[in-house]
């Protein structure tokens, strides 16, 4: 248990480098995603990898296999988080990985591929908005109108990255190529309770959900709580209200996951009835065809309630992610990992959440190992595995890399 205490000890140590000492928040290109490189780096060189940090701020490390500069088998995950976070998001993962690669170090010499890990500088999308940045560099697929991004100080991410030292004419420095990877293995917490309710440690990840997101509004007329007739109201709030409802029922109903977490009323007062609502959706699903399905349902419910109340409907698109399928080498690779420590069935599972797989699918096959969290909750402090649990994953991961190794 050693080992796993290790990865509990270090979870602590790194949810302690916050821009908020009350709550968990560390974002994107500021001193607290500088610190924590700098610490994860140093567990890393503990570990045996010879550590740098990439054009995109990412933190990295390699350990050569059985000779110099073969293609690796990456490991990893992020370290940023959402506000008021809880500590093992993304952050359990980097640290999994780090002590695989420890334990594994004396036996380098006979891998057929060499081992890098990876600390992901930003998935979340927090503090500009777009999520999985870190990955998307990494794997070349970066958009320059990034750069025009701005964060809620009016910051703009190229001014962020000469802030925390980087160069943006250098970020193609961080871009790599399918030929440098064997493929990616990401260790995470579910984020959801079905291996709880199934009384699992483990769990094998079979895809990640296609997510888009939207933001809607809807507008109306304002005018006097009062002094308006019901006939000739144009609110703009039970239009909104009714197409919430809706996506509810079109989400059950099509078995997608549809969201409505952002919602502002104009102009806001009590006695003024709403002229104009802006809304978000996050709807994701198994399968982008299914997704898109729903998409197109919500779509024509807004146009007939807008239509209906006299109302306008506008929807812009802000974000896109397609589903991604796990490659079945790696997953059965995965799978021998979970039945090493004994479960003779792995559980298998697509993910609901978004993960940096989904942009490292660009330039490798990807596979994940789900761990049990307490309820399913994430994304919120009251994040929580055991230390038995983590033990298991060590074991898992450790062993699923050396059957990759077998395999090749």
């Amino acid at each position: 248990m050693g080992d796993a205490q290790r990865v509990m000890d270090r979870s602590n140590e790194l949810a302690a480098i916050s821009a908020d000492p009350d709550h968990l928040v560390r974002v994107h290109l500021t001193p607290e995603h500088k610190a924590a490189n700098e610490l994860v780096a140093s567990w890393m060189e503990e570990a045996g990898l010879s550590t740098w940090q990439d054009a995109a701020g990412n933190q990295c490390g390699r350990l050569e296999g059985r000779e110099p500069d073969l293609p690796a088998l990456l490991l990893g995950s992020h370290i940023d988080t959402v506000p008021d976070a809880g500590r093992y998001d993304g952050m359990l993962g980097v640290l999994l990985a780090i002590e695989v690669v420890a334990r594994l170090r004396d036996r380098a010499s006979e891998l057929p591929f060499a081992i890098e890990v990876v600390a992901f500088s930003d998935e979340e999308g927090t503090r500009f908005g777009n999520a999985l940045m870190g990955s998307r560099a990494l794997s070349g697929q970066w958009d320059d109108e990034w750069w025009d991004l701005r964060d809620e100080d009016g910051i703009s991410l190229a001014e962020a990255f000469v802030d925390f030292g980087l160069d943006p004419a250098r970020l193609p420095g961080a871009f790599r190529r399918p030929e440098q990877f064997v493929g990616y293995l990401e260790a995470h917490i579910e984020q959801g309770p079905w291996l709880e309710d199934a009384d699992r440690a483990l769990g094998v990840v079979t895809s990640i959900a296609g997510a888009r997101r939207f933001e809607f509004t809807m507008i109306g007329k304002a005018g006097h709580a009062g002094g308006s007739p019901y006939d000739r109201r144009r609110d703009a709030l039970v239009g909104a209200s009714e197409l919430v409802v809706e996506i509810e029922r079109i989400s059950k109903e099509r078995h997608v996951i549809g969201t409505v977490g952002k919602l502002e009323v104009l102009p806001g007062g009590v006695n003024v009835i709403p002229g104009r609502v802006d809304f978000s959706l996050d709807l994701r699903a198994e399968f982008d065809d299914d997704r898109d399905e729903a998409l197109r349902a919500i779509r024509e419910a807004a146009k007939e309630i807008a239509a209906r109340r006299r109302l306008e409907f506008h929807a812009e698109e802000m974000y896109r992610a397609d589903a991604v399928m796990c490659d079945l080498d790696l997953r059965s690779a995965v799978e021998a990992g979970i039945r090493a420590t004994g479960d003779a069935e792995p559980m298998a599972m697509w993910s609901r959440a978004g993960h940096d797989g989904m942009a490292v699918v660009a330039v490798a096959p990807i596979a994940m190992l789900f761990i049990r969290c307490k309820g399913g909750v994430s994304h919120h402090p009251d994040e929580s595995v055991t230390k038995a649990d983590v033990a298991v994953a060590l074991d898992a991961y450790e062993a699923a890399v050396l059957e990759l190794a077998k395999q090749r």
